[in-house]
């Protein structure tokens, strides 16, 4: 549906986006995950058409769109502090866009009892929205970016102005009502957990290009480069200090891979307590044990100095000597982010 090529953006000199390629396929829901500084937001807004870029091109539907003005592109934009005009009620609010286009009060009316019901949010009408709830107004923001219609529904952080535990129940419920709607949507966040809850597939972006794109799942058990192994939470990325065909040399020792390794993430899914002498072990110390419920989370420092995080069901204290065993199958070979910019 949308295809972004090659696209350039640099403000004042600084190179914000470099040569950026994505493909949005209808009815996903795509998100740019990465720091603050990636360029994600900056994609963001070239695509929406608030910003134009230095070169490169953007299409729908196979035609380029990158000299179409913002407000007739048929895109619906949300964006973290909701933007919601203070004067007006929820429902002003909600049909500011359909009145815009000069739609007839009917349809006004019809959209408004429609977009309400889907966000939840019907006998809201005449409410003031200075008096809503932070998810309240969120919800408000969602069905006016959704009365429309939109082609393309664009979030910008949409969630970032909500407390943690809000955060988490609006989560599931946005998704489920991009869903029911069967929009293609662009969300943009900095978190993990927001992204694996919320996307078909996640678009990893660092330094103003896009580093991975895969399902949540895939690019969690397989990142590619070290910056989307780090950037994902996964501590246990090792060097290579030196290559042995398809074997590599690390720290800690040998470990077969398949492909370049600039380092390999041992994966925490991968790491299990084992019995004392086992063949293939690596010996350790306990430095960390945090109780999670049903697991522990534990940090061991091997005897050369590598501190492997992994969870067990194991209970271990803090000074224990353990052994254990990686699966085979869960060292993922990396290339460094370096390499993947310059690919």
């Amino acid at each position: 549906m949308l295809t972004v090529r090659q696209v350039t953006r640099a403000f004042d000199g600084v190179a914000v986006l470099r040569g950026v390629d994505l493909e949005v396929v209808e009815g996903e829901i795509l998100c740019l995950l990465g720091p603050s500084g990636s360029g994600k937001t900056s994609l963001l807004r070239v695509i929406a058409g608030l910003e134009q870029p230095d070169s490169g091109d953007v299409l729908l539907n196979g035609q380029s769109i990158v000299n179409i003005p913002v407000h007739q592109r048929g895109f619906g934009l949300m964006f973290q502090d909701f933007a919601l005009f203070p004067h007006l009620n929820v429902a002003e609010n909600v049909v500011f866009g359909l009145r815009m286009q000069g739609a007839p009060l009917r349809e006004q009316q019809r959209r408004l009892r429609d977009v309400l019901q889907l966000v939840g949010l019907t006998g809201f009408e005449r409410r003031d929205v200075a008096q809503l709830s932070g998810g309240e107004r969120q919800r408000v923001a969602l069905a006016r970016s959704l009365a429309p219609s939109p082609r393309l529904l664009m979030l910008d952080e949409p969630l970032g102005s909500l407390d943690a535990a809000l955060r988490e129940r609006l989560i599931v419920d946005l998704r489920a009502i991009i869903k029911r709607v069967g929009l293609t949507a662009l969300y943009v966040t900095h978190d993990q957990e927001e992204a694996y809850a919320v996307a078909d597939r996640l678009a990893v972006m660092n330094a103003g290009v896009i580093e991975q794109v895969g399902a949540p799942e895939m690019v969690y058990r397989y990142p590619q480069t070290t910056f989307v192994a780090r950037f994902l939470g996964l501590k246990n990325v090792l060097p290579v200090l030196a290559h042995n065909d398809s074997r590599v040399h690390t720290a800690i020792g040998e470990f077969s891979v398949q492909g370049q390794a600039d380092a390999i993430l041992i994966h925490p899914r991968g790491i299990e307590i084992t019995s004392h002498g086992a063949s293939s072990t690596i010996t350790g110390v306990v430095e960390q044990q945090v109780f999670q419920g049903e697991n522990y989370r534990v940090v061991v420092r091997s005897k050369e100095g590598v501190r492997l995080a992994f969870t067990t069901e194991s209970r271990v204290a803090v000074g224990d000597t353990v052994a254990l065993r990686v699966a085979p199958e869960m060292v993922v070979p990396l290339i460094s982010s370096d390499s993947a910019s310059s690919v």
